[in-house]
Order: structure tokens, then C-alpha cells, then sequence
């Protein structure tokens, strides 16, 4: 798989991922540390890459767009400890129905114990006619 973390989650992570035998780049390796999120999610869309981060607004930005990928994997109250966060990725990624929701186009939301998985695109539940 190929990804790109947010700097919101070490780059530690991506070394993590490498080591593992996935294409990950760490949004510093392109000098994109204070980049927007717009430019972030933008780069892991022409790539082809699931972007990794803790930051919600990923979540935000797929939502009033529409776009259907890049798929976000999100760490939420995780405890920042990057070898505890590879750890649960790693356990994550070894499910089946989270690799083909990435496959697909998804938000993969990663707690410690639980996971939720929302498919892209994001579609509104309200009529938002005047």
C-alpha cells in the first residue's frame, strides 16, 4: 500500500511502514510540514496514497467536496506514542474490510478499541434545497 502521513503523526511511523515493505512517505520527506491541508490532501490524491493523520479536518475537506479518495486513515485519542500508534495500524491493516474500504475510497477512524469505516464519498443526509 502507499501512503502519506500528516504531520500531525511522527514520521517515525512512516519509517515504521517502510520497514514493513509499504511505499510511505512522511509529509516532511516533500517539504510540506506547514503546507495546508488542501496541498496535503491534494498530493496523496495525485499519488495515488492513503493519507495517515490525526487531523480531523481531512475528514471535513472529503466531506464538502465529495471526493471519493484520497482514503484517510485517522488516529483518534491515541496516545501519540509512535510505536504504540504502528502497532494498532499494523493490526488495523491486517483486516481484510478495512485494506478493500482503502481500496475503495474510505475514512478509517482508529481509536483504541474501535475502528470505524466511512465510505467515500461522503454524501449528505440533509436536503440543503432553500
Amino acid at each position: 500500500m502507499k501512503f502519506l502521513v500528516d504531520n500531525a503523526i511522527s514520521p517515525s511511523i512512516s519509517a515504521h511502514l517502510r520497514k514493513a515493505g509499504h511505499d510511505s512517505v512522511h509529509v516532511r520527506e516533500y517539504g510540506l510540514q506547514s503546507a495546508s491541508d488542501e496541498i496535503i490532501l491534494d498530493r496523496a490524491m495525485q499519488e495515488e496514497r492513503i493519507l495517515i493523520s490525526a487531523d480531523t479536518d481531512f475528514g471535513t475537506l472529503l466531506a464538502e467536496t465529495g471526493f471519493a479518495a484520497p482514503s484517510v486513515i485517522l488516529f483518534r485519542r491515541t496516545s501519540g506514542n509512535p510505536q504504540t500508534e504502528f502497532e494498532l495500524l499494523s493490526v488495523v491493516l491486517g483486516r481484510s474490510e478495512v485494506q478493500e474500504s482503502l481500496q475503495k475510497g474510505a475514512i478509517v477512524v482508529v481509536e483504541p478499541r474501535k475502528l470505524r469505516i466511512r465510505e467515500l464519498p461522503i454524501v449528505r443526509d440533509i436536503d440543503e434545497r432553500p
